[in-house]
């Protein structure tokens, strides 16, 4: 029963990570296009803050699916090693989801 609860939350992890994966390689393009746009369209409907805006908000989610992922990969008992890199991972990700957070509310209340 370990070793199915084992696989499970590992193929999970695996599906929630190509998730994460597949949003910020879909925000890449929507950068390119949309740039592109401003470019090449006299009269573009989007800024540049507006693409900065979407973008991180597609990082920011991307962060949150990969931390989910990295908690189930060490669900199902962990050792003191894997909990340790769980925690360090934590963090990294968490402050760097805060102060995107605060990068994009900021960046919202100018626009």
């Amino acid at each position: 029963m370990e070793e199915f609860a084992l696989n499970t939350t590992i193929t999970i992890s695996h599906a929630v990570e190509i998730l994460a994966a597949i949003i910020i390689g879909v925000a890449v393009i929507q950068v390119l296009l949309n740039y592109f746009r401003i470019f090449f369209q006299p009269v573009c409907r989007i800024t540049k803050e507006e693409i900065r805006v979407r973008f991180g908000s597609s990082v920011a989610v991307s962060l949150e699916l990969l931390l989910g992922a990295d908690v189930l990969a060490t669900a199902v008992a962990p050792s003191w090693d894997d909990i340790g890199k769980l925690a360090a991972i934590a963090v990294l990700r968490t402050a760097l989801n805060y102060f995107l957070d605060r990068e994009l509310k900021h960046s919202k209340s100018i626009a």
